[in-house]
């Protein structure tokens, strides 16, 4: 699994998890996951950035050894999180010697989480350099992106990047230098990672526009030798601005929410609205966080079960709410048979969405005229807003 170098001196030795199904017990991964690390060469030092997952830490040791590299001086910790910093004490054991280098924040929580000690600890502050002898690191910290101490380590002579999950993906691939199809990819991992903390993505790439960068590596997937591909999907899914697009996600018992689903999305397309729609009844969540990015409007289709949201609907509902889309609008179909309470358990969980909530539908027992005549008011509710906000003519 070795990896040819990004420049001279710079080479990639992290692990690929071709098999992995699930990250953090949460989020699918369809294509598998990768840990990038990446060995800095100076002339009188060595840096390891990040290491891997403890569990295919042994790729990470095979590669070291292909690499020849038989002392590493430095260990940079750009994030605390395992996938990233699980593998610190091995490599610490390995290379006698070796320096943690990371900040404050991220150094309190390897000592929590890996029980690394202060005395292999280097505490860095924003902005400061570490010298490997024609090799020169600068640590840019980029909070929240997406966690609280997370860095970034710039390469200053080879104009490198090393920006740990920021402007990552979960991709297990051959070559990881072939980043021309990164989009899909990418898009999904900022869905599940990024979406809920945009404001914070906007402010650091402002952060991180004083640097001419050639190269951005991050520590999942692919690493992008043309960044300006990738900083670019950032800028646009970061911002405010949403697409004339609607997303329409349910889960029906008996036909009647499905036919309901089935009918809007028709009256979506007829007054030229792009729909993406979803049977959630084994969906894939990454899909339609993904499609939630850019969306417009989220219309939430399912049936009042014991008093309450179907459940699997709920897990969407949830999941949606987490992630704090910048969707505009919002609305509910639903169907029940002696007491309908899962349009109040929508709006009670989506707290965290800023949307205007259109009126919902609801029937009782399966759709009649009246319920259809109610489903082409809300599409026509939906694309006025659309006109509205400027995204449909």
């Amino acid at each position: 699994m070795f990896e040819k170098k990004l420049a001279e001196n710079v080479i990639s030795v992290g692990a690929k998890h071709w098999d992995r199904k699930f990250f953090d017990e949460l989020i699918p991964l369809p294509d598998g996951t990768t840990y990038n690390s990446y060995i800095v060469r100076g002339t009188g030092k060595t840096a390891l950035i990040d290491t891997v997952e403890p569990a295919v830490m042994d790729q990470l040791f095979d590669n070291l050894k292909k690499a020849g590299v038989v002392k590493i001086d430095y260990i940079i910790a750009n994030h605390a999180e395992q996938d990233h910093s699980g593998s610190i004490p091995f490599v610490l054991k390995s290379y006698p010697g070796a320096k943690v280098v990371t900040n404050e924040k991220c150094a309190s929580m390897l000592k929590d989480f890996m029980l690394v000690k202060d005395e292999d600890l280097i505490i860095i502050k924003e902005g400061e350099t570490l010298e490997l002898g024609g090799k020169t690191l600068e640590f840019c910290f980029t909070p929240w992106v997406h966690w609280p101490e997370t860095m970034c380590t710039w390469l200053k002579e080879d104009s490198i990047l090393f920006s740990c999950d920021f402007f990552g993906s979960h991709a297990a691939t051959a070559d990881l230098f072939k980043a021309e199809h990164f989009y899909r990819q990418a898009k999904r991992y900022y869905a599940e990672i990024m979406s809920p903390f945009r404001n914070n993505v906007r402010n650091n790439l402002v952060k991180l526009a004083k640097f001419e960068i050639k190269i951005i590596a991050p520590s999942h997937g692919y690493i992008h030798l043309k960044p300006e591909g990738i900083l670019n999907a950032y800028k646009e899914w970061s911002a405010e601005e949403v697409k004339n697009e609607a997303v329409v996600a349910y889960i029906s018992m008996h036909e009647s929410t499905k036919k309901m689903a089935e009918y809007l999305r028709e009256a979506l397309i007829d007054r030229g609205i792009d729909v993406h729609f979803f049977n959630i009844q084994g969906a894939d969540i990454g899909e339609i966080a993904m499609q939630l990015v850019d969306a417009a409007t989220f219309v939430v289709g399912a049936p009042t079960v014991l008093a309450g949201l179907h459940p699997v609907a709920m897990n969407v509902v949830y999941t949606a709410n987490a992630l704090r889309p910048k969707t505009k609008f919002i609305s509910m179909i639903s169907s029940f048979s002696w007491g309908e309470k899962a349009t109040d358990a929508v709006k009670a969980a989506l707290t965290n969405f800023k949307a205007e909530l259109l009126a919902p539908v609801v029937s009782k027992g399966y759709p009649k005229e009246n319920e259809f005549r109610q489903l082409d008011r809300l599409a026509d509710d939906i694309a006025s807003k659309h006109r509205a906000i400027g995204i449909l003519k």
